[in-house]
């Protein structure tokens, strides 16, 4: 390779230099995100980047936009930014897992869920009947409790009205009957965007669906679920996603994807790595070769606790929706 050739590589590559910032509690968020991308290295890069295609995936009105993620997630206080992005049209359907139901009629029906500690002794926990999801404590009242009382009634109710359900129309009455403002099943149903929830039956919900299946006769028609899904993805002109963690919501978005040769946009946020072949660590370019993404879409990996990243990434798009 000449001295020339290298020098115009070099030129096409060394563009932007990496710029220094200092921080101090007079700075916005918006001044934030925007340090994060001069900043460049490491992550802070990929954050920035998500916020920007996340503000031209909603100013595009030709995508289909999927939001995806784990119902671990709505244990915490995120669940109110989940929330906003429907609110705000972030999402014309959403695809997640039971423990989203879960941890939503829970909370939205005053069980209370409370801060604890990582190194808490568990065995202790249980003899105390405290159920542990992470740093996060649930008194055993406040969870399977709760949700079999609220599901048993809501049962009662709706097979007096027909036996078979889809898991759409189920969740939106569940969301109905939810008087909660951080609530993701009452902002589903208010906006009338679809809750596809693939796995429903891997939850405290979907048992009481079960059990109560035995009483009552009610049947859960999930290919409804999946024709309307479907419908939705054929009729679109293009289709963008902000997958936040992985399993079966995320693949589930991208499966669905690849009959319109994939997405044109696509955020992920992790903590998996791809060493392991694992769906959940599987790198955003791996579904390129499967037809889940096309070759020319925007797409980005943030690495890290989605509890921290996700509020960054939603301001920062907040902010260059603003900006124009």
């Amino acid at each position: 390779m000449t001295g020339e050739i290298i020098e115009d590589l070099r030129k096409r590559i060394l563009v932007e230099e990496v710029k220094d910032f200092t921080i101090d509690g007079s700075k916005s968020i918006c001044e934030l995100i925007e340090y994060y991308g001069y900043s460049h290295g490491f992550m802070a890069s990929h954050l920035y980047t998500a916020s920007k295609i996340l503000a031209e995936m909603k100013r595009d009105k030709d995508v289909l936009k999927i939001l995806s993620f784990t119902g671990n997630l709505v244990s915490t206080g995120i669940r109110g930014v989940l929330s906003q992005l429907i609110k705000e049209g972030f999402a014309d359907v959403v695809i997640t897992t039971c423990g989203t139901i879960d941890h939503d009629i829970a909370r939205s029906t005053g069980s209370k869920y409370y801060k604890g500690d990582w190194n808490y002794d568990d065995v202790f926990l249980r003899s105390v009947e405290i159920h542990r999801l992470g740093n996060i404590l649930i008194p055993w009242e406040n969870y399977g409790v709760a949700i079999e009382k609220f599901t048993r009634s809501l049962l009662d109710e709706l097979v007096k009205q027909k036996k078979e359900w889809s898991g759409i129309e189920l969740l939106w009455e569940v969301g109905k009957r939810l008087n909660d403002e951080h609530s993701i099943l009452r902002a589903a149903y208010q906006r009338k965007v679809p809750v596809i929830v693939p796995g429903i039956l891997d939850g405290a919900f979907g048992t009481n669906l079960v059990f109560h299946s035995y009483l009552s006769g009610f049947k859960l028609d999930l290919l409804s679920d999946e024709k309307t899904l479907s419908d939705l993805v054929f009729a679109s002109k293009k289709i963008g996603g902000l997958l936040i963690g992985g399993g079966i919501s995320k693949h589930h978005a991208l499966w669905w994807s690849q009959f319109k040769e994939g997405m044109d946009y696509s955020i992920y946020i992790t903590t998996a790595v791809e060493y392991d072949g694992s769906l959940s660590g599987a790198h955003l370019r791996e579904a390129i070769t499967w037809g889940k993404l096309k070759p020319s879409a925007k797409h980005v990996v943030v690495y890290g606790d989605a509890t921290i990243i996700l509020p960054l990434v939603v301001a920062g798009a907040s902010c260059f929706l603003k900006s124009g």
